[in-house]
């Protein structure tokens, strides 16, 4: 999960994309709207009516079966419309913030120390609360531990360890092909960039076609209305996911070239993210993953990003929204142990409703500061020691000659 601080040259909106001539604009709003995504992952994992860990009881700590299943129900998609918002926002992030002539190695040197150093911190923590009871081989925990873990089918590999961390194997694919993709999206004539746009959208139908009528539909999956195998290669593997992505470094080209149509602001974005939530409660389960909601995602990050490029006024921008989204790639990760570690230890309670939102604000308070402890005693120092080659040492400085002695 990309920063959108990194897309960083600040200036005064030009309506181009670029500032005061020296780069591209600041994203600061996209900085806050991602940690409203990394809240919607939050409740779809707080509402959950089986843990991914064992003893697999139900997180959701409602006590009133109707309750129980209207606050479920409410958030039973948001899980994957938050992941698909990051995957886009990285691709907008990157090829936005992308300069001609940057080397492939210090690109994956940066990408590396943004998310090994966190992802290693919960992995341990994972192992030593909760994993490491449950894992019988090298072959659960290696995978995960180099994040490669998502291009095996089996649940037990690709779901191990801290479960949310299955989204990173997808992050590092993309930026081991990033710069790859980025001359090729560059050479996209700018009016050939809306087309390459709907087939990168048609692209997440293809994947979920391809997953329907070509992998097997048995084993069912013992969470999900597909099988074990639709689940993975519709949801989990990270190459069907990149359309995603390159989605998102599309949408970045198209800003940056000025031809987002302004009819198309926050707003419209709001509406049509709304619509496409609830038309994940009508299509076809699959297609619930991406492909309902990818178009209003899109549009909203778009939308946000020409604001900050317009220089208009943003809520997004401000400094305690800029800190919340600085903070939920921490946010994100962590919540295998705030959430599914934590609730096992109250083995299953449920409670009334005051009960149960005191238990969803302490999942939230737990997972905000463990966000918090990541980014900045781990995230940061990471990347102000490791991110950047070190600089060549100075020679050292010649010594000077003695001066010649002068006979008189």
């Amino acid at each position: 999960m990309a920063s959108p601080n990194t897309a960083a040259v600040p200036g005064t909106g030009t309506g181009t994309g670029t500032g005061t001539g020296t780069g591209p604009v600041q994203l600061r709003s996209l900085t806050g709207l991602r940690f409203f995504a990394a809240l919607l992952v939050f409740f779809f994992h707080s509402s959950l009516s089986n843990s991914p860990i064992p003893p697999n009881d139900p997180i959701n700590p409602f006590a009133d079966p109707g309750i129980a299943h209207g606050y479920a129900k409410a958030f039973l998609n948001t899980g994957y419309m938050g992941v698909s918002f990051f995957f886009v926002l990285s691709g907008f992030v990157l090829a936005w913030s992308a300069r001609p002539g940057q080397s492939a190695r210090a690109f994956w040197r940066r990408r590396m120390t943004k998310i090994f150093p966190n992802h290693l911190v919960v992995f341990t923590a994972s192992l030593v609360l909760f994993a490491g009871a449950s894992i019988t081989s090298v072959g659960q925990w290696l995978p995960n531990l180099l994040l490669v873990h998502t291009f095996f089918p089996q649940p037990g590999i690709n779901l191990s360890m801290n479960p949310p961390s299955w989204s990173l194997g997808s992050e590092l694919l993309f930026y081991l092909l990033f710069p790859l993709l980025i001359g090729p999206l560059r050479k996209i004539r700018d009016g050939a960039l809306w087309i390459w746009a709907a087939v990168m959208v048609a692209g997440t139908v293809v994947v979920q076609l391809v997953s329907t009528y070509l992998v097997p539909d048995t084993p069912k999956s013992a969470i999900t209305p597909v099988s074990d195998l639709q689940f993975w290669f519709g949801y989990l593997f990270p190459p069907g996911r990149l359309f995603e992505f390159v989605l998102g470094a599309l949408l970045a080209r198209i800003v940056l070239s000025g031809r987002w149509p302004r009819r198309i602001g926050v707003g419209t974005g709001l509406a049509l993210t709304a619509c496409g939530y609830a038309a994940g409660f009508l299509v076809p389960f699959p297609y619930t993953f991406v492909t309902a909601t990818i178009v209003p995602i899109g549009l909203l990050i778009g939308a946000v990003a020409q604001t900050d490029v317009d220089g208009r006024r943003s809520l997004l921008r401000g400094r305690t929204m800029v800190w919340l989204g600085e903070v939920s790639f921490g946010f994100y990760l962590v919540q295998g142990v705030s959430i599914f570690y934590l609730r096992s230890l109250l083995d299953g309670a449920t409670y009334g409703v005051p009960g149960a939102l005191l238990a969803v604000a302490g999942f939230f308070c737990a997972s905000l500061l463990g966000g918090w402890l990541l980014y900045r005693f781990v995230e940061m120092p990471a990347m102000r020691r490791f991110s950047r080659r070190p600089a060549p040492a100075a020679p050292a400085p010649a010594e000077p000659r003695p001066a010649s002695l002068r006979v008189p």
